[in-house]
Order: structure tokens, then C-alpha cells, then sequence
């Protein structure tokens, strides 16, 4: 596939003209997704360390931290979320060369940053408990789970602030140094959560707190990282503390026109498995862990493709902002066949060794059977998922944002939760609500591809 179109102009560089608008597409959606993808499947390869690290302490407390999660994930959305609506605006100001707007968007997202801290010590603080209340009645457990979701909570500082100057490095092409950022704080975490929960090196036992108290840490180091990385190395951005005390209303609209659907679709995630959950709650306990390892496994494989589809947006957007239509579409095209042969080798691994995966979670003969049919099933949408989430990269490079809310929607409540439901009840056999996966994939497809060829007709072929 060649870089650009036959018909396509000469791209003269000016001078410090930014490389998401001259170096070729190929090599641009290499440098700027590669840095996010190993960052990501570092973040996949925490998560499922850190599950094993708690679960040492007690079976209440990988519970409690299970529950702790619903409410972790809202908060890590709205970092990214916002996140999103930041990358989106700032990309484009620079490709229009509108710069006092691009550092308008840029110190904007600091204030943001900060106010959506606040907005969770005031959760941590008060709502942490009941939270967990509303999901088990077990004292142990209850005070696991406020103890961890508490920490991480009120201490959500490190987060907001580690996400947002991620974003602005990915936003000006500089991704090498957010997987920098990321993958640092990742590793501390890694580190310290055995230190500090099981108290080595001299360090005291705080058991479940230890693991909350690792993660923040990780968080505000990485910050730290990403703050000095975007004052030595980001060129194209001028912080001030004039605007980041007066921020403005306008830009402030701006990022959340794009944000708030990302936030809300990110969350959609947490309502999602809450309910798959009870739904396979009624066959056995197994069902529903099987759902728990398929989760940890998948991350592996769609991690990457979000890296490489964050790492796409800044792309579009910029381009897009700098009207080159052949560029938009030929990054899309190179971007789609990466992620199309990136979910074809998960589809392959779960296909031909699910039971190796499985004894990873060293998975009973039953978990084992089960586990079998369900990661065969269900990896049977992962090419489909790839053009979708490849897609859901145009609408949010375009301030298209809701297309992406309605498409997480489609794919997550209003047709899967729905097909899972009525196949349990139908069948009675829980090998076949897995299907519930490649059903909902199918049609969130086809309105991806409607709401794509909208903007191709509209948008893209009129620059």
C-alpha cells in the first residue's frame, strides 16, 4: 500500500513543521502507536500481577478489590476520557496552526485534571463504604474493599495528572515518551505491591492497603515523569500559569463535547460486566470466574489495538485540521490492517491453545471445560472488533465522539447484555450466551461502518 494517493499533493515542509503532517503514514502510525501499544500491554500484564499478588492475602480480598473495581474504572475514565477530548483539540489546533489555542487546550487540561481530583476525594471519602455495601454483605470483604477503593481514591492525584500529561505528549507526536511515563509507573507498581503488601525489605504489612498504596505511588511517579517530560522535550506547548488560573469556557466546552461520550463509553465497561455477571451468576460460580479470566486474557490482544488506535487519533486529527484528506485515508487503512492482523493472532491463540490460558488461573476440570468453549466462542470477534475500534478512531479524531457512545452502547447493553439474557433463558445452557459476543459485534459493526461512511461523504472527501 503506498504512503499517499497518486493524486495527492507535495508536502513541503515548513520549517518545525510538526511530522504527523510530512513523515510518511507508515512510519508515522509506527512511531507514534508503537510506544502506546507496549505501554498498554504492560498495563495488561499489571493488572493480571497485581490480582495474583492480592489473592495471596485472602479470597475476600482479590473479592474485594473485584468490587473495588466498577467505581476504579469510572475514575480512570474520566481521566482518559477527558484525556481524549484534550488529544482531539490540541492535535487539531496544530494542525490548523492555531498555536494559542493548542497551549489554551493544553494548560486548560491541567485545571480539568485537577478539579476532577478533588471531585474523587470527595468519593473516596464519603462513598467508598456504601459502594461496597451495595455489592456484598461480608464484613471482611466490606472492609477490604473501603480500604483499597478509599486509598485510590483520595489519593487520585497521581492518576489524573499522569493521564493528562500523557496525553499532550501523545498529542504532539512525542509517544515514545509517554510509554515512558507509563511504563515507569507501571513497573514501581509492580515492584512495590509484594513490598508492601506482604512487608519485605523492612517494610511494614499493610496487606490489601499495601496494594492501593503501590498503585498511587506508581500513578504519581509517573506524573511526576510526564510533567518534566512535557517542560524539557514538548517544544510545541507553552504552559502559563495566567491560563491555567483563568481557564476558559469555551475550550473547557470544547474538550468535554469530545470527552464526556468517551467517559461515558469508557464506564459503559464497568455496567457491562456488573450485569453479565448476574446473568452467569444463575448457572455457577465457575461461569463467572471463566468471564473473569477471559477479561484478564483478552486485554493482551485489544490493548494493543487501543494503543494503536490512540495513537491514530492525533493523526486524523491533525491532518484533518490541516485539510489532507489522502493522508486521513491512508493512515485509516494502514491503521485497520494492523489491528485486523493484531486480533486474527488472539483469534488463533484462543482458538488452538485455550486450555494452556486456562491453567494459567489454575482452572478446575470443570472451569477447564467450560473455559474451553467460551474462549472459542467468544474469540471468533476479535477481527470484526478490530475495524470497529479502528473506526471509533475517526469519530473521536473528528469531534464525532457521540458515534463512538452509540457504538460502545450497541456493543455492550442494548444488544449484548439483551442476547445474553435471552439465551440463558431460552437455552438454559451457559455455553450459549457466550454467543451473546460475536452477535453484538456484528451489529455494532454495521453501525460503525454507517456512522463512518456519514463522515467519509460528508467530512473527509469535501477537504
Amino acid at each position: 500500500m503506498s504512503d499517499s494517493y497518486s493524486n495527492a499533493p507535495e508536502n513541503i515542509a515548513e520549517p518545525h513543521e510538526n511530522k504527523m503532517g510530512t513523515m510518511p503514514v507508515k512510519q508515522l502510525i509506527i512511531s507514534m502507536s508503537l510506544p502506546m501499544m507496549v505501554s498498554m500491554l504492560v498495563q495488561a500484564l499489571y493488572n493480571i500481577v497485581d490480582s495474583v499478588f492480592v489473592a495471596q492475602i485472602s479470597e475476600a480480598a482479590l473479592t474485594a478489590v473485584t468490587l473495588a473495581f466498577p467505581l476504579q474504572n469510572v475514575m480512570i475514565a474520566v481521566g482518559a476520557g477527558t484525556g481524549v477530548g484534550v488529544n482531539a483539540l490540541l492535535s487539531r489546533a496544530l494542525g490548523e496552526k492555531k498555536f494559542e489555542r493548542s497551549d489554551a487546550a493544553a494548560n486548560t487540561a491541567i485545571v480539568l485534571a485537577f478539579f476532577s481530583f478533588l471531585a474523587f476525594v470527595f468519593i473516596g471519602i464519603f462513598a467508598s463504604r456504601p459502594f461496597i455495601m451495595t455489592q456484598t454483605a461480608d464484613a471482611e470483604i466490606i472492609s477490604y474493599g473501603t480500604t483499597y477503593l478509599s486509598i485510590v481514591c483520595t489519593f487520585s492525584m497521581g492518576l489524573f495528572f499522569q493521564v493528562t500529561f500523557e496525553r499532550l505528549l501523545q498529542s504532539t507526536g512525542l509517544t515514545l515518551f509517554s510509554m515512558i511515563s507509563q511504563i515507569v509507573g507501571a513497573v514501581f507498581n509492580i515492584i512495590f505491591d509484594p513490598i508492601l503488601i506482604f512487608g519485605l525489605l523492612g517494610f511494614p504489612e499493610l496487606g490489601v492497603a499495601g496494594a492501593a498504596i503501590a498503585t498511587v505511588l506508581g500513578q504519581c511517579l509517573a506524573a511526576c515523569i510526564g510533567l518534566t517530560l512535557n517542560l524539557t522535550k514538548n517544544k510545541e506547548l507553552h504552559f502559563s500559569f495566567r491560563q491555567i488560573f483563568h481557564p476558559r469556557a469555551k475550550i473547557i466546552g470544547r474538550i468535554y463535547y469530545v470527552g464526556i461520550p468517551s467517559i461515558l463509553m469508557m464506564s459503559i465497561g464497568s455496567l457491562m460486566t456488573y450485569l453479565m455477571n448476574l446473568i452467569l451468576a444463575a448457572f455457577s460460580s465457575t461461569a463467572v470466574a471463566v468471564f473473569g479470566v477471559y477479561f484478564k486474557l483478552q486485554s493482551f490482544f485489544f490493548m494493543p489495538v487501543f494503543g494503536l488506535n490512540n495513537g491514530c487519533v492525533p493523526v486524523l486529527a491533525y491532518n484533518y485540521g490541516a485539510r489532507q484528506p489522502y493522508r486521513i485515508k491512508a493512515a485509516l487503512k494502514f491503521a485497520m490492517q494492523l489491528a485486523f492482523v493484531i486480533m486474527c493472532c488472539g483469534t488463533a491463540i484462543f482458538e488452538f491453545f485455550p486450555a494452556p490460558l486456562l491453567h494459567m488461573f489454575k482452572a478446575s476440570d470443570d472451569m477447564l471445560a467450560m473455559g474451553t468453549i467460551a474462549l472459542r466462542i467468544i474469540a471468533i470477534h476479535f477481527p470484526l472488533a478490530a475495524i470497529g475500534i479502528t473506526l471509533g478512531g475517526v469519530f473521536q479524531a473528528f469531534s464525532k465522539a457521540t458515534y463512538s457512545l452509540i457504538v460502545s452502547l450497541m456493543r455492550q447493553l442494548v444488544v449484548l447484555i439483551p442476547v445474553a439474557w435471552l439465551l440463558a433463558r431460552i437455552t438454559n445452557d451457559v455455553n450459549a450466551v457466550w454467543w451473546c459476543f460475536p452477535i453484538a459485534e456484528v451489529v455494532s459493526l454495521a453501525v460503525s461502518i454507517f456512522f463512518y461512511k456519514r463522515i467519509r461523504k460528508g467530512v473527509i472527501d469535501r477537504l
